[in-house]
C-alpha cells in the first residue's frame, strides 16, 4: 500500500513543498525513513510509532518506508511528525487518499499524540498557496501565523486524533468540525501604527542628538553617538523605532517569517507589525550575532531587518565582532554556509552605535578623566576604519543641563517627528520608484551621481570642504547622501548649502570624539563656522 503526504522544508525564511511518500509491504518489521535527512527528522520515526500507539492506532508488523522528495534538497526540523503519521494511516486503510488531495499537512507529534507548533509556519503557509494548495493542516499554536495568509484555507489541530478526525470528515463538514483561523489584518496594523511605547518627548534638551536621529530614520543612515556616562545615549537610541514609519504589510510579513524561523515570534502571534529593536551585549558571539547553528538560525543582524540595531558602548565589543558588520552593511543580507548547504538571511537594519569617549567616559574633561593617552588611544582603537568608514553620521551627547531637568520645556513628540521622517521617505520612494534603491542611504556612486546634484554654488562650498579636511570619495558620497536626505526633510528638490553644511558638521564631528589624546583641532566642541 502506498500514500503520498504534502508536507514543506524551509530554505531560509522561504520553503519549498515536498512529498512524504509512504510504502507498508511485507518483509521485515520495520520503519525506514530516506531523503537527505536531518537527525531531528530521521528521529520522527520512533516518535510516530509511540504517538500513534498512544492515541489508539496499531502499526502493521510489516516494513515500512518513508521517503521524502525531492531527495536532494536537505530537510530539517520536526515539521514532518505529522505527515508521516497521517502518510502511515492512508496505508493501513484509516484514511484514504483522496482525503488529503491539495492539503499540506505539517506539525512535531508528541509522544502522547499532541500536535506542537513548529518555526516556519508563515513561509510554509505563503509557499502552499502560491503552489494551489487550498488546505493547510497544522498545529493549533500556530494558526494565528497561519492565518495571516490570505485566499487559503488554515486549520490548527491539537491531537493527531483530531487531525484524523477532521480528515475522516466530508469536505462540506469540515469547516463544522474545525473551524479555519481568521485575523483582521487592517486591526493588527492599525494597533501596532498606534502603539508608540517609548517617546522624545520623554527626554528633554539634546536637540541637536535628536536632530540627528531624524535624519538617521528619515534616510536609513548608519549613526553614531558619543558622550559621558548618563548622558542619554540609550534613551535616546531605544526612541529611534518610534519615529520610523510603521511596517508595511509586505515588510511585516519578511520580518514575522525571521522570527518565526528563528522561534522567536511569541506563542499565539500573528504578525509583528511595529519595528523591533535589537540591543545585543558586547559579550555576544559571533554565531547569535550573525546566525549560525548545525540548522543555520537567523542571529541578532537579522532579526534586527527593517529596523534598528543598537551597539551599546561600541569600544566594548571585541574588534571582530565589530568586523562581521562590514558585509551585511553593504549588501543587507547574510549567508550562512555549511557542507550540507548555503542559507541566506536578509539583513538590512540601521545601525545606531553609542560610546563614550574614553574608558572611564569623561575624556576631554581633564578635570574628571582618569585614562592616560595611551589608554584612550587603545581604547578608541578598537573601532576598525571600514566600520567608521560605514556610518554616516556621528555627533556628541553633551551632558544634561540640569536647568532643562527642573523647568523642562515642551519637548516634541516621536508622532511628531515620525509625520516628517515619512514624508521624507515618501520622497524616496517616488525617486528611487525605477531603481532597486529604498532609502538615501543606499545609493552607490552611480546613483548619488544622478540624484544629488550640486549647483555651482554648492559645488564650490564642497570643495572648500574637502580641501580643508582631506576627505575622501567614499566620505565625499556619505555627505551627499546625508545632505539629500536633510533636503528631503525640508522637502526642497534640490541640495543647497545648509544642507551641505549640515551634513558635513556631522561627519567632521568623528574627526573629534575619535581623535588622539592631545590634539584638539576639529573638535567637536569647537565646531568649524561655515
Amino acid at each position: 500500500m502506498f500514500s503520498t503526504v504534502i508536507s514543506g522544508a524551509l530554505l531560509g525564511i522561504d520553503s519549498t513543498l515536498i512529498r512524504v511518500e509512504t510504502d507498508i509491504s511485507s518483509g521485515l518489521p520495520g520503519l525506514d525513513m530516506v531523503g537527505y535527512l536531518g537527525s531531528e527528522v530521521r528521529e520522527a520515526g520512533k516518535r510516530v510509532r509511540v504517538a500513534m500507539r498512544n492515541c489508539g492506532f496499531q502499526i502493521p508488523v510489516s516494513r515500512i518506508t518513508v521517503s521524502f522528495a525531492p531527495a536532494d534538497l536537505p530537510k530539517r526540523g520536526v515539521v514532518a511528525d505529522l505527515p508521516v503519521a497521517i502518510g502511515i494511516l492512508i496505508c493501513m486503510q484509516v484514511l484514504h487518499q483522496s482525503d488529503l488531495e491539495d492539503i499540506l499537512v505539517a506539525g512535531e507529534l508528541g509522544l502522547d499524540g499532541e500536535v506542537r507548533s513548529i518555526r516556519g509556519i508563515l513561509p510554509l503557509v505563503r509557499q502552499a498557496k502560491q503552489e494551489g494548495i487550498h488546505t493547510c493542516i497544522i498545529p493549533a499554536e500556530n494558526l494565528n501565523e497561519g492565518a495571516v495568509i490570505q485566499g487559503i484555507r488554515v486549520v490548527g489541530v491539537q491531537t493527531l486524533s483530531q487531525a484524523v478526525a477532521y480528515l475522516s470528515t466530508p469536505p462540506a463538514g469540515r469547516d463544522r468540525l474545525l473551524p479555519p483561523g481568521h485575523v483582521d489584518l487592517e486591526a493588527l496594523f492599525r494597533k501596532g501604527q498606534e502603539e508608540i511605547t517609548v517617546d522624545f518627548s520623554d527626554i528633554h534638551g539634546q536637540e541637536t542628538a535628536k536632530r540627528v536621529l531624524e535624519i538617521a530614520a528619515a534616510g536609513f543612515h548608519n549613526t553614531l553617538l558619543s558622550g559621558p556616562p548618563g548622558s542619554g545615549k540609550s534613551m535616546l537610541a531605544r526612541r529611534m523605532p518610534g519615529i520610523l514609519p510603521p511596517l508595511t504589510q509586505e515588510e511585516s510579513m519578511e520580518v514575522t517569517s525571521i522570527y518565526s524561523v528563528a522561534g522567536r515570534l511569541p506563542p499565539g502571534r500573528a504578525l509583528i507589525t511595529e519595528r523591533p529593536f535589537l540591543a545585543p551585549h558586547h559579550t555576544i558571539t559571533r554565531q547569535a550575532l550573525v546566525g549560525g547553528g548545525t540548522i543555520p538560525q537567523p542571529g541578532i543582524i537579522s532579526l534586527a531587518h527593517r529596523s534598528v540595531l543598537f551597539l551599546d558602548e561600541l569600544p566594548e565589543f571585541g574588534r571582530e565582532i565589530i568586523d562581521l558588520l562590514r558585509q551585511p552593511l553593504e549588501d543587507h543580507q547574510v549567508t550562512i554556509s555549511r557542507s550540507s548547504g548555503s542559507v541566506t538571511y536578509p539583513s538590512r537594519f540601521l545601525l545606531l552605535a553609542a560610546m563614550n569617549n574614553c574608558p572611564c567616559g569623561f575624556y576631554p574633561d581633564l578635570t574628571r578623566c582618569t585614562c592616560s593617552p595611551g589608554k584612550i588611544r587603545k581604547y578608541l582603537g578598537r573601532i576598525s576604519g571600514p566600520i567608521l568608514d560605514r556610518i554616516d553620521l556621528c555627533t556628541e551627547v553633551p551632558e544634561i543641563d540640569p536647568m532643562l531637568m527642573m523647568a523642562p520645556a515642551e519637548a516634541e513628540s516621536s508622532r511628531q517627528i515620525r509625520e516628517r521622517v515619512s514624508r521624507a521617505i515618501g520622497i524616496q520612494k517616488e525617486r528611487f520608484r525605477d531603481t532597486s534603491f529604498l532609502f538615501n542611504a543606499d545609493m552607490d556612486a552611480r546613483a548619488v551621481e544622478q540624484f544629488c546634484p550640486l549647483d555651482s554654488e554648492e559645488s564650490a562650498f564642497i570643495l572648500k570642504v574637502f580641501e580643508k579636511y582631506r576627505f575622501s570619495v567614499r566620505t565625499y558620497h556619505h555627505i551627499l547622501k546625508t545632505a539629500r536626505t536633510i533636503a528631503d526633510l525640508d522637502e526642497s528638490p534640490e541640495i543647497r548649502i545648509p544642507h551641505l553644511a549640515e551634513a558635513v558638521r556631522y561627519r567632521t564631528a568623528e574627526r573629534g570624539f575619535l581623535r588622539e589624546p592631545g590634539k584638539t583641532e576639529g573638535h567637536i566642541y569647537g565646531r568649524a563656522q561655515y
